[in-house]
């Protein structure tokens, strides 16, 4: 008699899923696997490693290139997420604390399309960032730069990933024992000795969850490259487009999406091992 209901109600789960599973299979299972075979297969048929090669003699500089960027990006995510989370946990003023924990969360809301825009306007040579440096007289107009180039990528991939980060930090933060952090300042510990050897320690595995899934993130943008700098050389995401709309390649343009496939589930095998070295609790 209860077999029945069981069954029932494990049936209408399955139906409730359906959709959503139906929606993952076709819009993201189907299209990665399918990426995946491709990037293998050849033109006229049959499988090669072909594209491969061709991505590596066209596009060895770009991938190289990629990794630096968004590495240099992760990093710098991680130490300013550190920054913010460290003050609205140990700063003592509260105004400060308040403002703090209202603006750096705007960026969350805003589209890297979006934000690629509002850093063209903001780092061009006559741009946002320069003008209000004349108008305050810190520099001539004659000196004045253009930061559209692989720095503006990095500046507009920190400031849109930061706050992700940064919230997942602080709230670790928050959450911790205090107790820990009154017996430091008690003997006599400052804050930045408080937040590197105490806090820190207690919250990186959280850190890394974020930094992880940034990265991941950063390996998939392509409005920030073409819109922020558009020169040579460029991220992986320009070049796979560029093989597509260009020259209808999609042999080699899969190659690349797989190189970033294998890019980023390194980095996620990282973090697992870490994980189960450290005990099994990623």
């Amino acid at each position: 008699m209860g077999a029945g209901p069981a069954i029932g109600h494990r049936h209408l789960g399955l139906f409730l899923v359906a959709p959503a599973l139906a929606t993952v299979l076709i819009l993201f299972v189907y299209p990665l696997c399918y990426s995946l075979v491709t990037a293998f297969v050849a033109k006229e048929g049959g499988f090669t490693f072909g594209n491969f090669l061709r991505a590596f003699e066209f596009y060895s500089v770009d991938i190289a290139f990629t990794l630096v960027i968004i590495g240099i990006s992760t990093v710098l995510i991680g130490l300013c997420s550190v920054a913010i989370g460290g003050y609205l946990t140990l700063g003592e003023n509260p105004r400060a604390v308040a403002i703090l924990k209202w603006l750096y969360r705007w960026p969350l809301f805003i589209p890297f399309i979006v934000a690629a825009q509002c850093m063209r306007t903001f780092l061009a040579k006559n741009g946002l960032m320069n003008n209000t440096f004349v108008s305050l007289g810190l520099v001539d107009p004659i000196n004045t730069i253009s930061l559209l180039d692989w720095r503006g990528i990095i500046i507009t991939f920190v400031w849109k990933q930061l706050p992700f980060v940064a919230l997942l930090v602080a709230g670790a933060m928050a959450s911790l024992d205090r107790s820990t952090i009154e017996s430091a300042r008690n003997l006599g510990a400052g804050r930045l000795r408080i937040l590197v050897e105490i806090v820190v320690p207690q919250v990186q595995q959280t850190l890394m969850v974020g930094l992880i899934l940034s990265f991941v993130t950063m390996m998939s943008v392509l409005s920030v490259p073409i819109m922020v700098s558009g020169g040579s050389p460029t991220m992986i995401t320009v070049d796979m487009a560029f093989r597509i709309n260009s020259y209808g390649d999609y042999g080699t343009a899969n190659a690349l999406g797989f190189i970033s496939y294998a890019l980023t589930g390194f980095a996620a095998w990282i973090y697992l091992k870490r994980g189960v070295s450290q005990g099994g609790k990623p």
